[in-house]
């Protein structure tokens, strides 16, 4: 048996991180990561901004390493991107740099992708009515409340991780004609108890 391919992850530093920390950005990065490459202007058809602001920003995501040019799909003066990593990690420590500039940068990147994760929970719960109801029956929206130390909470999100990891690994549905993306959001988050 064959050792997992490991995905292609780009780490955040501060650099990078001020070349991301946009909004619109960070949903350009991730349409051309979840959908495949397009064009500035398809990606501002998907995305409902104009297509002089997607080749704006997809420059500047290309000078900050994020994407690439995807010339295999390119024809004539059509550019075509696709997105340079599979993934992105996220230091915590840039929230705790020294410079005010890269902690603000870091506390929009996690706020536009906390938006974005309840934007994509909230379209599933709109549109749901529209999936077959095998995919109603398979999805899952659970809450579970824990008592757990800091290292008992990192050995969970590993485990965790490494699940996910088992799955995307498999890919053996890949050519199913029932398959569909599955997007899973984890949150593993500490709380304060309420009087």
């Amino acid at each position: 048996m064959t050792a997992p391919k490991a995905r292609k992850l780009v780490t955040l530093d501060a650099r990078s991180l001020r070349g991301l920390a946009h909004p619109l950005r960070i949903r350009l990065l991730g349409s051309l990561r979840r959908d495949g490459p397009a064009t500035a202007s398809q990606l501002g058809v998907r995305l409902g901004e104009s297509s002089g602001s997607t080749s704006y920003h997809l420059r500047q995501l290309a000078a900050h390493g994020f994407v690439e040019d995807a010339p295999e799909r390119g024809k004539g003066r059509e550019r075509w991107w696709r997105a340079a990593h599979q993934g992105t990690s996220f230091d915590d420590a840039l929230l705790r740099d020294a410079d005010p500039t890269v902690r603000g940068a870091a506390q929009l990147y996690l706020h536009e992708v906390a938006s974005l994760y309840i934007e994509a929970l909230s379209t599933w719960v709109g549109t749901r009515h529209e999936w077959p109801e095998e995919w109603i029956a398979a999805s899952d929206m659970s809450d579970f409340l824990l008592h757990l130390t800091p290292e008992r909470t990192a050995e969970l999100k590993d485990r965790i991780h490494e699940v996910i990891e088992g799955y995307r690994e498999s890919a053996s549905d890949k050519d199913d004609p029932r398959a569909a993306p599955v997007r899973l959001q984890t949150q593993l988050i500490p709380t304060r108890p309420t009087d």
